[in-house]
């Protein structure tokens, strides 16, 4: 049986059923105060009637201005985290009629430009970009027309923009500073490669708390793998299988972590681990983490928005969305040989 589709009705069709022109069914879509009661009534009920949809876009742009979209662009599309942050800029952008968009570059650097360059050709009314490209500054000419440009989760790059990220350096610091309240000093560090500015910033707070103690010598327990599974893998393996392995091992990120747990559970010795990122199951596994609010942080950057909406010229900005430790019981295991109420003392 072949299915028959219906053409969309058109401005001209609600005209024709109202009797009234063109002109005016545009004029009551616009808000105009120069149409009465009765007609405005007349159209829109023509319009419901024709299941008429109005292109608010294509009017828009005929005028030379903007849509009331505002395009997200994200990386890789299956990562939960990002759903979070666009829930929340969703949510905050709806309060003052914006809509949003959502694009992905399937965290694919050369992605990002040509992404970004089909969004601005929708005139859409501001950008909001999680960075994966080196250099952002392709951006700075639109930024100067009067695009508002935020950077999501890790600041812009040779781009004058605001931004909002995450404690990331001051909640791994939290992490380990928990680990050697405990007695560890050997503390594995496993992640994605840390040119990314989210993973060099939690590199830098696991250096810091270790430093606090006396522990300088820590690229030795270091591992930063290519892959997010099985490079992250193996390199937990080869903190194991070294002459003198950690007691303890911080993930850098969700996926980091659940690469961890992989190989530990396999492990006859309890072994601490804190990862960063919560996710799902995480409380049922007993798994400790650094949290901290997605949503909050889409909405943050959400506000940027309208701030730079309202004030073009102001001083960009740059907002971080504090984390908090989770302890579910598996940060909390004490190296071995080391009583649980045992207070640790920095190495001389």
């Amino acid at each position: 049986m072949t299915s028959i589709t219906q053409a969309r009705a058109t401005l001209e069709d609600v005209a024709r059923l109202a009797g009234v022109s063109s002109k005016t069914v545009s004029r009551v879509y616009d808000g105009s105060a120069t149409v009465s009661p009765a007609t405005k009534d007349r159209v829109l009920s023509a319009a419901k009637r024709l299941r008429y949809r109005p292109n608010t876009l294509a009017r828009n742009l005929r005028r030379g201005g903007v849509s009331s979209a505002v395009a997200f662009v994200i990386g890789d599309i299956l990562n939960p985290f990002y759903f979070q942050v666009a829930a929340g800029i969703e949510r905050e952008l709806a309060e003052h009629g914006l809509t949003l968009l959502l694009a992905t570059t399937d965290d694919a650097p050369d992605s990002e430009s040509v992404v970004i360059d089909a969004l601005i050709s929708q005139r859409i009314r501001a950008l909001l970009v999680i960075p994966i490209a080196e250099d952002q500054g392709y951006l700075e000419g639109e930024r100067q027309l009067g695009m508002p440009v935020v950077a999501v989760d890790r600041p812009a790059r040779n781009l004058l923009a605001d931004s909002a990220v995450l404690a990331n350096r001051t909640g791994m610091a939290e992490a380990v500073r928990s680990l050697t309240a405990l007695g560890h000093r050997r503390i594995g560090f496993v992640s994605n490669p840390s040119q990314m500015y989210t993973l060099t910033e939690r590199l830098a707070g696991y250096r810091e708390a270790l430093a606090e103690v006396g522990v300088t010598d820590t690229s030795r327990y270091e591992r930063l793998g290519n892959d997010p599974a099985a490079g992250i893998e193996s390199g937990v393996q080869s903190l194991l299988d070294m002459e003198e392995p950690p007691t303890a091992v911080v993930a850098g990120n969700n996926r980091a972590t659940k690469a961890a747990l992989r190989v530990l559970r396999d492990r006859p010795e309890r072994i601490a681990l804190i990862g960063f990122d919560d996710f799902e199951l995480a409380d049922m596994l007993g798994v400790s983490v650094v949290a901290h609010d997605a949503g909050e942080l889409g909405r943050a950057a959400a506000r940027l928005v309208i701030e730079r909406l309202n004030d073009p010229t102001g001083f960009t900005r740059q907002v971080e969305i504090p984390t908090r430790l989770v302890q579910r019981g598996s940060g909390e295991i004490p190296p071995s040989g080391v009583p649980t109420t045992a207070k640790s003392r920095p190495e001389s």
